[in-house]
C-alpha cells in the first residue's frame, strides 16, 4: 500500500476545509483507476482516515458519513473499505490500548449499514464477527469452516468402476491417435471425447491421463494437444497432480525419466496450462540435496587441486589409490535423474527463457550448466536470439557460414535486431553459461565478433545523445568477458584461434579495462567453480612438469609445451613462470626464447602478470641488510627489458606502472625503465666505459652504435619504434622525464631518513642514469617536432616544475640544436650559392636568433648578483653544446672504418659463406662504412661552425668588472662541477670546455686558478659524490690532468699552448690583456713546480679520505684514484705514500667490508704496475738539491715504513726546491726579474690564489718590500769588510743562519712524528715566538707590550684561518693577507744578508714555501701546546722586563762569546757526521738535533740519545701514531725552550759587539 498522510490542517478543520479536501481527493484516485492504475492508492486514502478515528482524532459520525458518500464512486467500494477494515481488524487486535479496538468496533458498526455483511464475514476475524453481533459463537463457526474445507478438498467422488467399459478407453485412444493433417482440429476431437465419457462412463481424470500419454507418444503434435487439454482441462491442479504422478513414477533408482515426459510438462508450463510452482514440488532431488551436492563438488575439486600440489609419500599413494576405487564402486549406483535438470532442458529448448530463468535461480550459480546438455541447449538458445544481429554486423568479410532457422514459437525470447536488444535476454542468458560456453566454440567466436563490431561503433559514433547508452553496453560486454569469455576460454582444450580472435575484441579496450580483467580471471575466477579449481590445479602441475625440464638446450620443445599450455590458462603459467625466474635468474634467457609460441593475447597477459609481480606488496625490492635491491627485482627488470624487445607486447601500462610509483615517490621501479630502455633502443648507460668507447660516443648516432657500447645492439629499429609510439601515444615523455628528475632529490631528502646511505647513493644513481638515458632516446628517436613540442623552455621546466638545472638543460639541450640546425638549413636554402664564410656567418646569425631567447631565460634562473660575474651568453653556451660540437673525434671514426674494412676482408677469405649471403654482408658493410665517412664529414664541417661561433662570442663572455677569482667561483659552482658529474661524455665535454676556453685566449679567464681551484680542493667533493658520481669526477679529473700533463711534458708544447695566453697571466688583476708582460707570464719551470704542488695536494686529499674510516670516502676516493691512474700518481714519493695507504685499507677491510677491499685490492695491483712509469721528484720539477744530501731520489722524502705519507718532508722538499732555484739566481746578482717570477710562483702554489693575490695594495705593499731590501743591499756592499770586527760579525750571521737552518730541520723532522692539524697550528706560533724571543732581546719594554698585542692577533687570526680552511674547499674563501706578509718577512730576511750561505737559503725557502702550502688545511691537535709556549714567552718577556745588574748581563755576553766559538769549531764533524748518517740509514724522519746552546758535554750525551733512539726506531716496525706523537712533542718543547735562550743571548752579544 502506497503511504499516504492526512495533513494537520484537514484534521483540525475537518468540516470547512478537510472534508471537502479528503472528498477531491478520492475522486481524483478513483478517476485515476478508471484509466487502468491500481486501487492501493484509494486503500490507502481509506486506511488512512480510518486510523484517524481508531486513533480518536476524528468523529465517528463526520467519518461515516464520508464513507458512506464514498460507496458512490465505485462498484467495487465496499469490497475496498472490507479490506481496509480487515487490516486494521489485524492491527488493533495485537494493540493493547482497549480504547482503540473500540474506536474500531464501533466504526465498523456504523458501516454496516452500507456495506454487506457477506463482505465482512470473508474477511474479518470470527472473534471481531461475534463482538459485532454477526455471528452468534466465533468456536461453533470455525467448527463450521473446517468441515466445508474438508467435504471441498479431501472428500473424493466415487465413481462406479463397474459401469466403466474398456471399449470406451479403446475409442479414445484411437480417437487421439488418428491422422491429424487433415482437417481435424482439436474442438472435433474434443466434442467425440465428452461422448465417449457420456457414452461408457469414463472417468474425466483417466481421460486426461490418457490424452497425456498419448501427448507424450506424440509430442511433435503440440498445436493440437495443447488446444485440446487447454479446452478439456477445468483446474491446473488437476493436471500437476497428473504429472506429478508420473514423475514420481520415475524417481526410483536405475529409472530414467523419459524426455518425452519432460518435453510435455515444459509445454504445459510455457503455455501457462500449469503453474511452475505447483509442478516443481513433484520432481525430485529437492534443492538442499542439490547445494550438498555443488558443495560435495567443490571441495572434492580443492582436495584433488591439493594433492597436485603436495609432496605424496608412496604409502599414502596406495591409501589413495583405494578410496579412489571405492569412490568409484560408488559412482557406478546410478542415482535417480535430476528432474528438474530434465525439465529444465525441456523448457530450453522449447524456448521458454522464462521459466527456466526461475529454475535455474532456484539452484547454485552455474550448477545448471555445469551438465552439458543443458549448456548447448542455452547455447543453442543464444545462437537464435543473436543470429539476425551476427548476420548484420557480426559476420566477417568472406566468411561463409549456414544459417539457423528460427524457433516457430512466438512465445520464446524475441531475436536481436541491434546492439540494445542484447540486454533484453541475451546477455543474462550469457551470464548462466558462464564458463561452459566453452562447449559451443561457434557461439563464442559469434560472441567475441559482435563485440568487435560493437566497438568499432562505439569508438565511431561521438553523438551525444547516445552516449550513456553505448557507455552501458560497454559495461555489458566487459562483464561478458569477465564472467563469460575469459572463463570458458580456461575450460577450452588449448585453442589458440580462438585466444587470437578474443585477442581481436581485447585490443580494441583501453589496456586499463584489459588489465583489470586479466586481474580478475587471475585471481578470482579460478576459485568460484568446482571445473575452474582443477583446471588450475592441472595448470599449475603441468607447468611444474615444463619449467622442470627446460635448458637452453630444448628450448624449442620446451617453448611448444608452454605456447599449448598459455592457449587456455595464460594467467596460472605465467604465474609459476615468473615465481621462477624470481628465484633463479639464470632461466631468464631460456624462458624469453621459449615464449615465441605464444599468442597476442598470452603476450599481453604476460605484460600483465610481470606488472603484478613487481606491484606485489607482500615483498620487500630490499635485501635484508637494506643496503642493495632485492635480486627478484633485478631479474624481473631484465626479464622486462628482453621480453618486450623481443615480442611486440604493449608497453603503456609498464610505463605508467613506473609514472604512478615516482609519483608516488618510490624509486626502486625505474630499474625497470633502464632494462626497458636498454634493451629496446639499444642505449647503454655504464661508467665503465673504455676510453675508445667514450671516444665514439662523442661522434654521431652511426658511431655510437658501433662503437659506444660494449655489445653492437642491432635491430633495435622496430623496437625503439615501439617504446616511442607507446610514450607519443600516452603522453608520457615528459612526464616521466620531469618525475625522474624530479625524484634525484626526492631519493635523498625525502626517501633517504629511513634507508642505508648505501642504497640512497645506488638509489640516486640509478634515477640519474635512467634520466640520462631515457634523456638520450627521446633526443635521438623523437621528431624535432615532436620533441620541441613536448619540451618546455627553461625557464618553466626550472621554475614551475622545479627541476634542477643540470637536468633541464640536458632535456633542452637536443631542442636547441634541431632549432638551429633547421634555421641554418632555412637561411641555406634562402641563399643557395653563399661561400663557407657566409655559411658560417649564417651559422652564428641562426645561433644568434634561437639561443637570444634562451640567453633571456636563464637570467630568472640565478639570483641577479650571478650574472655580475659570468655572463648569461657564457652560462648558455657552456651548459647547451656537447663534445659533439666541439671535437671531431677522427681516430674513433678511423677505427670503426677500418674495423668494417677487416670485416668485409675476413668475409672475401672465408669459403664457406654461401655468394649471396657473402654479397649482402659485403653491401652491408660497404653502407655502413660510407655512412660513417659522411657522418665524420658532416661533424668536422658542424665543429668548425660552432669554434668559429666561439671565436666571435668569447669577448663578451665574461665581465672585466668582477675579479677573476669571483669568475672561476661561479664557472665552477653553477657550470663546471654539476655538470662534470653528470654524464661520462659531459666529464670528458667540461675537461675540453676549459681548455677550449683556454686556447680562445678568452679575456678575463684564468685558466691557472682554475686548475688550482680543481687540483687543491677534492676532498668534500669527493665525499659527496655517489658511486656513480665518483666515476664520473675521476674521469673528469683524469681529462683535466692529461691537460696538465701534456703541457708538463715538454717546454715546447708549454711555450706554444700556454706562454702569451691570459690565462697563464700571474697577477690576476690584469684584465683583458691578451698575454699580458712577459713578466707576468708563468715560466715553464715554476709551472712545473706548481704541477708537482697539484700533485701533492691530491696525495694529500686522497690520504685523508682513506684515513677517515668512513666507507663512502674510501669507496669514492678508490675510484677517483682508479680513473686517475693514467695521469696521477707520476711521482715516485708520491705514489709510495699512496701505496702505503691502500696497502693498509686491503688489511683493515679485508674482514669487514669486502667491495672496499676489492676496490683497494684492484687499485693496488693496477698502482704497482705504473710504478715503472713514476720518476723522482728532482724528474719531475727542476729541483736543487743541497751539497750534504747525497741519498736516491726514493729516500729522500719518500714516506719511509711508515703509512702516512711523509707530508712534511714533501711540504719541505717542493718549498726547498722552488726557494733554492730563488737563492740562487740572487746570488748570481739577477735580482730584480726573479724576484717577480718568484712571487709568481708563490702566488701560484698559495692554496686558492684568493683575495690578497688580487688587492692593489698588496702589490704595492710588496713593491715598497722589495725596494726597502734593495736599498740594505746596497748599503751593506758600500760598508768595508775587510776589517776584523767585520769578519768576526759576518762569521756570527752565518752560524746565525746555519743554526737556524738546523733549527727548522729538527723542527720538520719532529712535525713528521707529530699529526698534521698539530704541525700546521704550530707554525704561526713558532713564527711568533720568535719574533718575541729576537725583540724581547733588547729588554725594551715598549717593544714587548707591543709584542704581546702581536701574539693576541695573531691568535685572532689563526681562529679565522680555521674558520676559512674549513670552508674553502667548494667554494674557496679569498686567503688572508697574514701568508703575503710572512713570505715578505721571509723574502726581507733572505735579502738582507750580504752572502748568504746556499744551504741557509734553500732551508729558509722550504721553511717559506712549507708554511705557504700550509695555509691549506686546518688545524686542531694543538692548542693545549700553544698556550704552554706562549705562557713561557710571558715568562720570559717579565723576566727581562724587571732588569738584571749589568754584571750578570755582561759575564753572560763573555759566556756566549766563548759558546759561539765552540760552536763553529765543532760544525765542521757535526756536519759530516750528518751527512754519513742521511746515506747510510733512513734519517729523513730522525735527524740528530744539533743546534742546542748547551755545553759540549751535554751535548756529546744528547747525540748519543738520539743515535740510540733512532736504532731502536730502525729495529722497531710501524709504530704507532699516538707514541710518535707524544715523543716528538715533547723533544719539541725542550728544543724550543733551548733555542729560544740561546736566540736572545746571542741577540744581545752581537748587539753589544756593534755597540763596541
Amino acid at each position: 500500500m502506497a503511504s499516504f498522510t492526512l495533513p494537520g490542517e484537514w484534521i483540525k478543520n475537518w468540516e470547512k476545509l478537510g472534508k471537502h479536501e479528503f472528498v477531491q481527493l478520492c475522486k481524483k484516485l478513483t478517476e485515476k483507476s478508471e484509466h487502468g492504475s491500481e486501487i492501493k492508492d484509494i486503500q490507502s486514502v481509506l486506511y488512512e482516515l480510518c486510523w484517524q478515528v481508531v486513533q480518536g482524532n476524528l468523529k465517528l459520525d463526520l467519518v461515516v458519513s464520508v464513507l458512506r458518500d464514498m460507496m458512490e464512486l465505485r462498484d467495487d467500494m465496499q469490497s475496498v473499505l472490507a479490506d481496509v477494515f480487515c487490516i486494521l481488524d489485524l492491527e488493533t487486535s495485537s494493540l493493547e490500548e482497549k480504547n482503540k479496538r473500540d474506536h474500531y468496533t464501533q466504526l465498523v458498526g456504523a458501516c454496516l449499514c452500507f456495506v454487506p455483511e457477506a463482505i465482512l464475514k470473508e474477511r474479518l476475524d470470527p472473534e471481531t464477527l461475534e463482538s459485532l453481533g454477526l455471528i452468534k459463537q466465533a468456536h461453533q463457526f470455525n467448527q463450521k469452516i473446517v468441515k466445508i474445507k474438508t467435504k471441498l478438498f479431501y472428500k473424493q467422488q466415487k465413481f462406479n468402476l463397474l459401469r466403466e467399459e474398456n471399449e470406451g478407453y479403446a475409442k479414445l485412444i484411437t480417437e487421439l491417435g488418428q491422422d491429424l493433417s487433415g482437417n481435424i482440429t482439436s474442438n472435433l476431437v474434443l466434442e467425440s471425447i465428452k461422448s465417449l465419457i457420456g457414452c461408457f462412463n469414463l472417468d474425466p481424470n483417466r481421460v486426461l491421463d490418457i490424452i497425456l500419454e498419448v501427448y507424450e507418444s506424440r509430442s511433435d503434435q503440440d498445436e493440437f494437444f495443447l488446444s485440446l487439454i487447454k479446452s478439456y482441462m477445468c483446474e491446473p491442479i488437476t493436471l500437476c497432480h497428473i504429472l506429478g504422478f508420473k514423475f514420481k513414477f520415475y524417481q526410483e533408482p536405475n529409472e530414467e525419466t523419459p524426455k518425452s515426459l519432460y518435453h510435455i510438462a515444459a509445454a504445459l508450463l510455457h503455455h501457462n496450462l500449469i503453474e511452475l510452482e505447483d509442478l516443481y514440488v513433484h520432481l525430485m532431488p529437492l534443492d538442499a540435496t542439490i547445494i550438498e551436492e555443488h558443495k560435495r563438488e567443490i571441495s572434492e575439486a580443492k582436495q584433488i587441486a591439493r594433492k597436485l600440489v603436495m609432496v605424496v609419500l608412496p604409502s599414502e599413494k596406495s591409501e589413495d589409490k583405494e578410496k579412489e576405487k571405492e569412490k568409484e564402486e560408488e559412482k557406478n549406483e546410478k542415482p535417480p535423474d535430476n528432474q528438474k535438470l530434465g525439465l529444465l532442458e525441456a523448457l530450453l529448448r522449447i524456448g521458454d527463457w522464462h521459466h527456466a530463468q526461475i529454475i535455474m535461480n532456484q539452484m547454485p550459480s552455474f550448477y545448471a550448466s555445469s551438465h552439458k546438455a543443458i549448456a548447448l541447449a542455452l547455447c543453442q538458445l543464444v545462437h537464435l536470439t543473436v543470429e539476425p544481429l551476427y548476420r548484420r554486423a557480426g559476420v566477417p568479410k568472406g566468411a561463409r557460414s549456414c544459417k539457423m532457422q528460427l524457433l516457430m514459437n512466438k512465445r520464446a525470447p524475441q531475436p536481436a535486431e541491434s546492439f540494445e536488444d542484447l540486454r533484453r535476454d541475451t546477455f543474462s542468458m550469457l551470464c548462466y553459461l558462464g564458463p561452459h560456453l566453452s562447449h559451443d566454440p561457434i557461439l563464442f567466436a559469434k560472441i567475441v565478433r559482435l563485440g568487435k563490431a560493437f566497438m568499432k561503433e562505439y569508438q565511431s559514433d561521438v553523438r551525444p545523445e547516445l552516449k550513456d547508452k553505448m557507455e552501458l553496453l560497454l559495461s555489458c560486454f566487459l562483464s561478458i568477458a569477465d564472467q563469460v569469455l575469459l572463463p570458458s576460454i580456461s575450460v577450452m582444450e588449448c585453442n589458440a584461434c580462438m585466444s587470437e580472435e578474443l585477442w581481436g575484441l581485447f585490443k580494441l579496450f583501453p589496456y586499463q579495462h584489459r588489465y583489470r580483467l586479466y586481474g580478475q580471471w587471475k585471481n578470482e575466477t579460478y576459485s568460484g567453480h568446482p571445473l575452474l579449481v582443477k583446471v588450475k590445479a592441472q595448470t599449475v602441475d603441468r607447468a611444474k612438469y615444463i619449467m622442470k625440464r627446460l635448458t637452453k638446450e630444448n628450448v624449442k620443445q620446451s617453448g611448444r609445451q608452454i605456447g599449448k599450455l598459455s592457449h587456455s590458462n595464460p594467467t596460472i603459467l605465467f604465474d609459476y613462470m615468473l615465481s621462477q625466474i624470481q628465484w633463479y635468474d639464470n632461466l631468464i634467457v631460456p624462458v624469453v626464447d621459449s615464449l615465441k609460441f605464444l599468442t597476442s593475447l598470452n603476450y599481453d597477459v604476460l605484460a600483465y602478470c610481470i606488472i603484478e609481480a613487481l606491484a606485489n606488496p607482500e615483498k620487500e625490492k630490499m635485501k635484508h641488510d637494506d643496503t642493495t635491491i632485492s635480486s627478484w627485482l633485478q631479474s624481473l627488470a631484465s626479464l622486462c627489458g628482453a621480453v618486450f624487445r623481443k615480442y611486440p607486447i604493449e608497453l603503456a601500462g609498464l610505463l605508467q606502472y613506473v609514472t604512478n610509483q615516482l609519483k608516488a615517490g618510490k624509486s626502486f621501479d625505474l630499474l625497470i625503465m633502464k632494462e626497458v630502455v636498454q634493451k629496446m633502443a639499444g642505449i647503454e648507460i655504464t661508467d665503465e666505459m673504455t676510453s675508445e668507447q667514450l671516444e665514439a660516443m662523442t661522434g654521431g648516432e652511426q658511431l655510437k652504435a658501433e662503437g659506444g657500447y660494449f655489445g653492437q645492439i642491432r635491430n633495435t629499429k622496430k623496437s625503439s619504434q615501439r617504446l616511442k609510439d607507446a610514450l607519443l601515444d600516452h603522453e608520457l615523455a615528459l612526464p616521466l622525464c620531469l618525475l625522474m628528475a624530479q625524484q634525484r632529490n626526492g631519493v635523498v631528502f625525502l626517501e633517504g631518513g629511513e634507508k642505508h646511505l648505501k642504497l640512497v647513493g645506488h638509489l640516486y644513481d640509478q634515477c640519474h642514469d635512467t634520466l640520462v638515458q631515457f634523456g638520450g632516446f627521446l633526443a635521438s628517436n623523437l621528431s624535432t617536432e615532436d620533441y620541441i613540442k613536448r619540451v618546455p623552455s627553461i625557464d618553466v621546466l626550472c621554475n614551475q616544475f622545479h627541476t634542477p638545472h643540470d637536468a633541464a638543460f640536458f632535456l633542452s639541450r637536443p631542442m636547441y640544436a634541431h632549432q638551429i640546425l633547421s634555421k641554418y638549413d632555412e637561411m641555406k636554402k634562402a641563399d643557395k650559392g653563399s661561400r663557407q664564410q657566409q655559411k658560417a656567418q649564417k651559422y652564428v646569425s641562426a645561433c644568434e636568433q634561437v639561443m637570444a631567447s634562451v640567453h633571456e631565460a636563464v637570467v630568472s634562473l640565478h639570483p641577479a648578483r650571478v650574472w655580475d660575474d659570468i655572463r648569461p651568453q657564457f652560462y648558455s653556451t657552456f651548459w647547451s653544446l656537447t663534445m659533439y660540437d666541439l671535437a671531431v673525434p677522427q681516430a674513433a671514426y678511423d677505427r670503426e672504418v677500418n674495423k668494417l674494412k677487416a670485416q668485409i676482408k675476413a668475409i672475401e677469405e672465408n669459403p664457406e659463406i654461401p655468394l649471396n649471403k657473402k654479397k649482402k654482408e659485403k653491401e652491408r658493410c660497404t653502407a655502413l662504412q660510407e655512412k660513417l665517412q659522411e657522418e665524420e664529414k658532416k661533424q668536422a664541417e658542424h665543429v668548425q661552425r660552432v669554434l668559429h661561433r666561439l671565436k666571435l662570442e668569447k669577448d663578451n663572455w665574461l665581465l672585466a668588472k668582477s675579479t677573476k677569482n669571483e669568475t672561476i667561483t661561479k664557472f665552477l659552482q653553477l657550470c663546471l662541477f654539476p655538470r662534470c658529474i653528470f654524464s661520462s661524455i659531459d666529464a670528458v665535454y667540461c675537461a675540453r670546455f676549459v681548455e677550449l676556453v683556454h686556447q680562445q685566449k678568452t679575456p678575463n679567464f684564468c685558466t691557472l686558478l682554475c686548475y688550482d681551484r680543481v687540483f687543491s680542493a677534492i676532498i668534500y667533493t669527493v665525499a659527496s659524490c655517489t658511486e656513480n658520481e665518483s666515476h664520473r669526477y675521476g674521469r673528469f679529473l683524469c681529462c683535466m690532468l692529461e691537460t696538465v700533463t701534456r703541457w708538463h711534458s715538454d717546454r715546447v708544447i708549454y711555450e706554444k699552448e700556454c706562454v702569451n695566453y691570459p690565462g697563464f697571466l700571474t697577477i690576476f688583476r690584469a684584465t683583458g690583456i691578451e698575454g699580458g708582460n712577459k713578466v707576468d707570464q708563468l715560466d715553464y719551470e715554476n709551472f712545473r713546480h706548481v704541477v708537482h704542488k697539484w700533485h701533492y695536494m691530491l696525495t694529500k686529499a686522497s690520504v685523508h679520505c682513506l684515513e677517515t674510516g668512513d666507507y663512502t670516502h674510501i669507496r669514492n676516493i678508490l675510484i677517483v684514484l682508479t680513473k686517475i691512474l693514467p695521469c696521477y700518481p707520476k711521482v715516485l714519493n708520491l705514489g709510495q705514500a699512496l701505496e702505503c695507504r691502500v696497502h693498509k685499507i686491503c688489511l683493515e677491510e679485508k674482514d669487514k667490508r669486502p667491495d672496499l677491499y676489492a676496490l683497494a685490492m684492484g687499485y693496488s695491483g693496477r698502482l704497482k704496475s705504473q710504478k715503472v712509469h713514476m720518476v723522482p721528484e728532482n724528474e719531475f720539477h727542476h729541483k736543487d738539491q743541497p751539497a750534504r744530501s747525497t741519498t736516491p731520489a726514493s729516500q729522500q722524502n719518500g714516506p719511509g715504513s711508515t703509512s702516512k705519507p711523509a707530508t712534511g718532508t714533501s711540504k719541505s722538499e717542493e718549498g726547498a726546491s722552488d726557494d733554492g732555484d730563488r737563492g740562487k739566481d740572487k746570488s748570481q746578482g739577477t735580482a730584480n726579474p726573479v724576484n717577480k717570477a718568484n712571487s709568481a710562483t708563490a702566488k701560484v702554489t698559495t692554496s686558492n690564489g684568493n683575495g690578497a693575490l688580487n688587492s692593489a695594495k698588496g702589490v704595492k705593499e710588496r713593491d715598497d718590500k722589495e725596494k726597502s731590501v734593495k736599498e740594505k743591499k746596497e748599503k751593506k756592499e758600500k760598508t768595508p769588510g775587510s776589517t776584523p770586527e767585520t769578519k768576526a760579525e759576518n762569521r756570527r750571521e752565518k752560524q746565525r743562519e746555519e743554526r737556524a737552518g738546523k733549527e727548522e730541520r729538527v723542527a720538520r723532522e719532529g712535525k713528521e712524528k707529530t699529526p698534521k692539524a698539530d704541525r700546521e697550528k704550530a707554525k704561526p706560533e713558532e713564527k711568533n715566538s720568535k719574533d718575541d724571543k729576537t725583540k724581547a732581546g733588547n729588554g725594551d719594554p715598549t717593544e714587548l707590550t707591543r709584542e704581546r698585542d702581536a701574539v693576541k692577533e695573531h691568535k685572532n687570526k689563526e681562529k679565522v684561518d680555521r674558520n676559512a680552511a674549513t670552508g674553502s674547499l667548494k667554494s674557496p674563501n679569498p686567503r688572508l693577507e697574514s701568508a703575503e706578509s710572512e713570505r715578505d718577512h721571509k723574502r726581507r730576511k733572505l735579502d738582507c744578508h750580504s752572502s748568504p750561505s746556499h744551504s741557509s737559503t734553500v732551508k729558509d725557502g722550504s721553511n717559506e714555501l712549507k708554511e705557504s702550502t700550509s695555509k691549506h688545511h686546518t688545524n686542531f691537535n694543538s692548542v693545549a701546546r700553544s698556550k704552554s709556549r706562549e705562557k713561557e714567552v710571558e715568562k720570559k718577556e717579565t723576566e727581562i722586563t724587571q732588569g738584571r745588574p749589568k754584571e750578570k748581563k755582561e759575564e753572560k755576553e763573555r759566556k756566549e762569546r766563548k759558546r759561539d766559538h765552540i760552536v763553529t769549531d765543532r760544525e765542521a764533524s757535526l756536519e759530516s757526521k750528518r751527512k754519513k748518517d742521511e746515506n747510510g740509514t733512513n734519517s729523513a724522519k730522525n735527524s740528530p738535533s744539533c743546534d742546542s746552546s748547551l755545553s759540549p758535554e751535554k751535548e756529546r750525551t744528547k747525540r748519543s740519545k738520539s743515535s740510540s733512539k733512532e736504532k731502536a726506531e730502525s729495529v722497531k716496525p710501524e709504530r704507532t701514531s699516538s707514541g710518535g706523537k707524544k715523543e716528538s712533542r715533547h723533544e719539541k718543547e725542550k728544543k724550543d725552550k733551548r733555542d729560544s735562550s740561546s736566540g736572545k743571548e746571542e741577540k744581545k752579544h752581537h748587539k753589544s759587539d756593534k755597540h763596541r
